[in-house]
């Protein structure tokens, strides 16, 4: 072999790493970027809801119920995710990650941008509802296929030995996302009248989605298929069914999977969503700015806590991270409520802004435990089933449940033990979760290897 034939290859094997390198960096981005947009979407409905909704929606009704039915279409969404996570889910396992994550993207930023042109119940009576809900439906569809094809993005273009790192990258939009959303209203409800606000103010936001739909569908437009799944494409392990598949063979994955994020998914709504109507209401009277600014604090200091728990994962394993966070979570509750009702607002404070620690701790690896649960040929439908089944049980009834048992027992502790019983829940699920932190994922044999048959 000639010298200029070996420096051609070894300059190809050099741009082929190059590039390699550059598409894992634009799949991280964009898996980040997707994620805080659809986040974005998603958290300011639930700033809404607790702040804006009942007095636009439902303003014939009391406080405390004119909250619960705003809260309800909350969880409608939620309701909506695991149709998402099977609709995309067999799309994503067929066709590729890519172009899942493309309509997925489109579809919550739509809807959301429709709830911001929704007429008041002034104006349409009880319709403004119906098409509330509807819209609501819309974006719980949209984020049950977003989250698994996001993770798996970053994930499956990664260094394989630094996969809870790269799994948490997407988490990280649940942090932009809530920092945006809230930024946003906290600036409206801010520089407008109450009576501008509710007339207006908070519409704008909602339909800023566009904008930001715009620049995630172009760094999405940018990036490649996965090399996992083109190589289950290559070697036709590409099934007619995924989703039907994934459930028959893989049952107690995506059951545990659900109950994993019970000490995860739970108290976050709580602490982000139901502690704004708490803290606002008569019997404690903090202004809305005074809580969105601890909440956008908390978002701030998750941001930077999610990619150092997903790291940590990757030295000393999922699961002992993991469980943890979900053993700090049953503690928190009794502290964050003692601090919530202490009457001295920097330890309110302080409790809003360290109210989403233990959640980060969980958040960090929780992508990566989940999705190395399943086989690649049927990742995005297991791994998407699993994480939002949790939605119908955990943190869709969270704000619900909260809110009425605080109206029946009057006390922050009654919502302290639901987040007690929701860590026990998780820790009991995640004894009986493989740790695949240190295994091959790129190959189905493993799968089978360890007993679940992928056939």
């Amino acid at each position: 072999m000639t010298l200029n034939s070996q420096s051609a290859r070894a300059a190809r094997a050099a741009e082929g790493t190059d590039e390699h390198r550059r598409q894992i960096r634009r799949a991280a981005i964009a898996s980040t970027v997707g994620t805080t947009i659809e986040w974005y979407d998603y958290f300011l409905y639930g700033t809404a809801a607790a702040l804006v909704f009942p007095d636009v929606f439902f303003p014939n009704s009391s406080h405390y119920v004119g909250t619960l039915e705003s809260f309800a279409t909350y969880f409608v969404g939620f309701a909506a995710r695991p149709i998402g996570a099977a609709i995309f889910g067999h799309w994503g396992d067929r066709i590729g990650r890519k172009a899942t994550l493309i309509v997925t993207l489109l579809l919550m930023g739509i809807s959301t941008a429709l709830i911001g042109f929704l007429p008041s119940a002034h104006t349409w009576g009880g319709a403004a509802a119906i098409c509330l809900i509807v819209l609501r439906v819309l974006q719980g569809v949209a984020v049950g296929g977003e989250w698994s094809g996001s993770v798996l993005l970053s994930m499956e273009w990664g260094d394989q030995k630094r996969r809870g790192l790269m799994g948490s990258w997407p988490q990280l939009g649940v942090a932009c996302g809530l920092i945006l959303g809230t930024a946003l209203l906290t600036l409206f409800n801010g520089v407008l009248t109450d009576e501008q606000f509710l007339a207006w103010g908070w519409r704008i936001p909602f339909l800023l989605s566009l904008l930001m739909v715009a620049i995630g569908l172009y760094i999405r437009l940018q990036i490649l298929e996965t090399p996992m799944f083109a190589k289950a494409v290559q070697q036709r392990r590409i099934r007619r069914a995924p989703v039907l598949e994934v459930i028959r063979q893989h049952p107690r994955e995506i059951l545990l999977s659900a109950l994993v994020r019970m000490s995860e998914q739970m108290p976050f709504y709580v602490v982000t969503a139901f502690v704004l109507a708490y803290l606002t209401d008569d019997t404690h009277g903090y202004t809305k700015n005074f809580v969105l600014v601890g909440t956008l604090v908390a978002a701030g200091l998750e941001f930077f806590l999610v990619p150092y728990f997903g790291h940590l994962s990757d030295s000393v394993g999922r699961k002992r991270v993991y469980m943890t966070g979900a053993a700090i979570t049953g503690i928190w509750g009794f502290a964050y409520f003692t601090m919530l009702d202490s009457g001295i607002s920097w330890l309110v404070f302080v409790a809003l802004c360290l109210g989403l620690v233990p959640h980060a701790m969980q958040y960090g690896p929780q992508a990566s435990l989940i999705a190395e649960s399943f086989p690649t040929s049927l990742r995005y439908g297991g791994a998407g089933l699993g994480y939002q089944l949790a939605s119908v049980v955990a943190g869709g009834p969270a704000a619900l449940v909260a809110t009425y048992l605080i109206h029946e027992f009057g006390t922050g502790y009654a919502v302290a033990v639901y987040m007690l019983v929701s860590a026990v829940i998780t820790l009991l699920a995640c004894t009986g979760l493989r740790d695949y932190s240190r295994t091959d994922i790129d190959d189905d044999a493993t799968y089978a290897r360890a007993g679940a048959t992928t056939g």
